[in-house]
């Protein structure tokens, strides 16, 4: 339950950040962040979460250029990495 609740704020996210609603999506992961700091304790927390969603959109942006590509071979190796 806890994992698809991180996935579903992430894609969340991502999708706000997206669709150009950049000061409602920093306070909404300002929020977050708090509360996963009150939550564990960890003052690292907020960064790594950043880090996290940072490593998704990634993925997903790796994702979708490779989706545009066709397939030629050579690409096994970095579409299998994804």
């Amino acid at each position: 339950m806890k994992t698809w609740i991180a996935a579903s704020f992430l894609c969340l996210l991502e999708w706000r950040l997206r669709d150009h609603e950049g000061p409602e999506a920093r306070a909404l992961f300002k929020e977050f962040t708090k509360r996963v700091i009150e939550s564990t304790g960890d003052p690292r927390a907020g960064s790594y979460l950043g880090q996290r969603i940072s490593l998704a959109i990634q993925r997903g942006n790796a994702a979708s250029i490779l989706g545009t590509v066709p397939r030629c071979g050579g690409f096994e190796d970095v579409s299998d990495f994804i």
